[in-house]
């Protein structure tokens, strides 16, 4: 019986054929072509976003180290589960993605959609806490299906994201959270072309939609993160008055987007 560690042990496999290009690395560009691209280019470009949201609620510091370390965790352990697809690699990549998310939900989950049970952010930090615990043990049942439940969740954040939207009349968010949800419609149909349609890939010669998903996540990620701060900063901070900025410049095709706060005004 092979070692959890050992090359190829995972019951996942993605359409990029394995070991051609490396004797080393797996899946030579969902490794070393975009994982490491979206890992060292566009996570620490969140980051920047991120401490550009700093003061003096939108972020707290402790928030940004936790979502911090949970990216980096993610990234990591996604290049080592396709540089050896190993049963370890496949759990650690998904499980990082399970506690990124709870990570997230436990800090900026609005408050006014807690259920009724739920009065404190506190009470919510023990329910998210109990999901994760119970849903990384329900990883082990069925690691085939970690990936499907996973990107399950992106329906429940674009639903938070429009009922939000229908309250917001900023045409700056409105336009910022459609260009999320286009990055995210080429990630998904990328990442299920790969896994549903390998054999026409394959045919073709040309295996490398996963590796597209890796790339256009992080660009979603990155149009997501400012949206999450802008809609924090509304709810937490009601007397600052969040504004969406672009760097370099709001008439480039592709740009990184981040949060400024406007100082409230003195009361006389």
């Amino acid at each position: 019986m092979p070692s959890i560690f050992s090359y190829q042990s995972a019951e996942v496999d993605w359409c990029e054929s394995n070991f051609v290009r490396s004797a080393v690395i797996a899946e030579y560009y969902n490794t070393d072509g975009t994982s490491l691209f979206a890992f060292l280019l566009l996570t620490p470009l969140n980051f920047l976003v991120l401490e550009g949201a700093e003061p003096p609620r939108a972020c707290g510091r402790m928030e940004l180290c936790h979502l911090k370390v949970s990216l980096l965790l993610a990234g990591l352990f996604s290049v080592y589960f396709h540089m050896t697809l190993s049963y370890v690699g496949q759990l650690l990549d998904e499980l990082s993605i399970l506690w990124t998310l709870a990570v997230a939900y436990s800090f900026w989950y609005p408050q006014c959609y807690f259920p009724k049970c739920i009065k404190t952010r506190r009470h919510f930090f023990w329910l998210t806490g109990i999901t994760t615990v119970i849903s990384t043990l329900m990883s082990f049942v069925k690691p085939t299906l970690n990936a499907y439940a996973l990107n399950c969740i992106a329906f429940h954040l674009l639903y938070l994201t429009w009922r939000e939207l229908k309250k917001c009349k900023d045409k700056r968010v409105h336009r910022m959270a459609a260009v999320m949800v286009m990055w995210w419609v080429l990630a998904i149909t990328s990442w299920i072309s790969d896994r549903w349609l390998c054999w026409l890939w394959q045919a073709i010669n040309f295996p490398y939609f996963h590796s597209f998903w890796h790339v256009l996540i992080a660009m979603s990620l990155l149009y997501c993160c400012p949206l999450v701060i802008y809609f924090d900063v509304s709810y937490e901070m009601p007397s600052f008055k969040p504004k969406l900025e672009y760097w370099p410049s709001d008439s480039w095709p592709v740009v990184v987007p981040y949060v400024t706060l406007e100082e409230p005004h003195k009361q006389c």
